[in-house]
């Protein structure tokens, strides 16, 4: 079998732990920030886990060798 390639788009968003689980930011960190609450944006700063469960299947297999 040939090599799986690594999605780039999908890597640079997403991490996958060492037990297995999907960690991902919050989006719209980046731009817009001055109408958005301090609460909010602290809260798009940290990571999380990717909670649905169909989700972190696709990106796990988008990222094969991680």
């Amino acid at each position: 079998m040939p090599k799986l390639k690594t999605k780039k788009a999908v890597a640079k968003r997403f991490k996958i732990t060492g037990t297995g689980k999907v960690m991902h930011y919050g989006a719209g960190g980046s731009h817009l920030l001055s109408k958005k609450s301090s609460k909010r944006k602290r809260r798009i700063k940290h990571s999380s886990l990717l909670k649905n469960r169909g989700d972190r299947k696709t990106v796990k297999r988008l990222l094969p060798y991680r």
